[in-house]
């Protein structure tokens, strides 16, 4: 990433103490959300690696990886699958169990949102331990799809387990 559009990265996210829970540091993206140019450069930035993988597929993870993730689609020509909390989508669906940095979740996909010869890029707004996005990554192995990376606005540097993402592909434009 080149350093202008860092350097207005960092100023775009800010920082809300002790949010969703005691001892976080939320990483709020709102102010980026709110700048259209920006965010035209920040989908770009994050499409740009993979725009010659062949990719058919984005996955965004619920909620914010959605607000990246349908442009990012749209930016490689290639269809949206939402990946969801349990109980939110309507037909029969795949379930992944993660650990979070304040406790544990699921995320659900339909299981014919993917094809057996699909390739995924899975989006996500911030990478913190890692464990969202490796259930993203199983929810579509396990409908037989491939994931040919994972593109992140940022990644909070120490805070993701080591071996948790090991062996893919993963940008993100900001060390955070």
């Amino acid at each position: 990433m080149n350093d202008a559009l860092n350097v207005r990265l960092e100023h775009e996210l800010r920082i809300i103490p002790d949010f969703p829970k005691p001892g976080i540091r939320f990483r709020d993206i709102t102010l980026l959300l709110a700048n259209a140019s920006l965010m035209r450069e920040v989908i770009d930035a994050m499409s740009q690696p993979f725009a010659k993988r062949d990719v058919s597929h984005v996955v965004g993870v619920e909620a914010r990886g959605f607000l990246f993730g349908v442009s990012i689609a749209l930016q490689l020509n290639a269809s949206f699958v939402p990946a969801r909390k349990p109980g939110k989508l309507p037909a029969a669906t795949v379930r992944e169990s993660f650990a979070l940095e304040y406790g544990r979740d699921a995320l659900e996909m339909h299981t014919d949102a993917l094809r057996h010869d699909s390739r995924v890029l899975v989006v996500d707004d911030i990478l913190a331990t890692g464990g969202t996005i490796a259930a993203a990554c199983r929810l579509v192995e396990r409908v037989g799809a491939r994931v040919v990376g994972v593109s992140v606005l940022g990644a909070i540097a120490g805070l993701c387990e080591p071996g948790v993402l090991a062996g893919r592909d993963v940008r993100a434009l900001v060390s955070l």
